[in-house]
């Protein structure tokens, strides 16, 4: 339990049947009439919506303890991503659900983290950026910027992006984890 008064960006909150929220920002407000109150965006970390919240000052709020580890991701197992702890080497299964977006960037050996609550994997978060491989893209005409000098390219994770028409296949090049965006090429 904690105070609504002891809030901090990233804390996780359980709130309302049991659902993880946890705080995007937080803003204290003292009204001149009127009792203080604390102003909340929080984030679901299952389904990742959005809500503003408004709290009375001083209210207590049951907190949730998430676990995040660095783990380095394995191979696939069935549907399953196994990801290996770096310190104990203990293996864990994460279901596709759980990895959700990241899933379009992993490769063996990436790193990763894996956030779990009372033993239940909650999400997989990859860095900002990771360094993957153009496994297929088609070469890039000069003459046709219809497109805004773009094409599609599939990566080494069976991902497809748009990426710069001077791409070509084998290429190593930066991607945004968040957006899929094409970020540069990777100097060798």
């Amino acid at each position: 339990m904690a105070s609504t008064n002891d809030l901090k960006n990233g804390m996780v909150l359980k709130l309302e049947g049991g659902q993880l929220w946890s705080v995007v920002e937080f803003q204290h407000v003292k009204p001149g009439k009127g009792p203080a109150f604390v102003r909340t965006k929080l984030k679901n970390v299952l389904s990742g919506k959005v809500v503003d919240k408004t709290f009375n000052a001083g209210v207590k709020v049951e907190t949730a303890t998430v676990d995040k580890r660095g783990m380095q991701f394995s191979y696939m197992d069935g549907d399953y991503f196994v990801f290996m702890d770096m310190d104990t080497y203990d293996q864990l299964h994460v279901d596709r659900k759980s990895v959700g977006d990241a899933a379009n960037f992993l490769i063996e050996g990436f790193e990763a983290v894996v956030a779990q609550h009372e033993g239940e994997v909650l999400y997989v978060e990859l860095p900002a950026a990771v360094e993957l491989t153009v496994q297929e893209t088609e070469p890039g005409v000069q003459g046709d910027r219809s497109t805004g000098g773009t094409k599609p390219a599939t990566l080494e994770t069976g991902h497809q992006i748009q990426v710069p028409l001077f791409i070509t296949t084998g290429e190593k090049i930066k991607v945004d984890t968040r957006t899929s965006d094409y970020l540069g090429r990777v100097s060798s």
